[in-house]
């Protein structure tokens, strides 16, 4: 599994996710004994793995569903005021309350995914361009 350091990896489980399978994926005590746990769970287990096996550290923070946007944006490694100005353009639902702005998580992950994936995209495409330097009628 890639592993990028220091960047943070969310996951969010569906209710649907947490739901156990008869068969499936388990933690098992030194002892044997078997704690069943959901399929995305054992997602989560490996990257845990995979990171401490390269030798990284590794820190785990609880997040609520809900969070205030510069929280939001932290979670994601996203600049905070990129995200306010993407919630102002309607670009995440949010809700006010009294001192603060909610935004889901799940709606800034989708999020982050999609600008990474147009900004991977933008970067291939200019990966693929020929070099205006390389033209050979230009190097006199």
């Amino acid at each position: 599994m890639d592993v990028t350091p220091s960047r943070p990896e969310v996951f969010l489980l569906t209710d649907a996710d947490r739901e156990l399978l008869a068969g499936g994926p388990a933690l098992v005590d030194p002892d044997g004994s078997r704690h069943d746990i959901p399929p995305k769970v054992h997602e989560v287990m490996k990257y845990v793995e995979d990171v401490l096996r390269q030798g990284y550290a590794l820190q785990i923070t609880p997040l609520r569903h809900e969070l205030p946007i510069d929280e939001a944006a932290d979670a994601v490694s996203m600049p905070r005021r990129e995200l306010r100005l993407l919630v102002g353009k309607g670009e995440v639902p949010f809700r006010s309350s009294e001192y603060v702005d909610w935004v889901r998580l799940a709606d800034v992950i989708e999020l982050s995914k999609r600008l990474d994936a147009e900004r991977e995209k933008m970067l291939q495409s200019f990966a693929e361009e020929e070099p205006w330097d390389d033209d050979p009628e230009n190097n006199g």
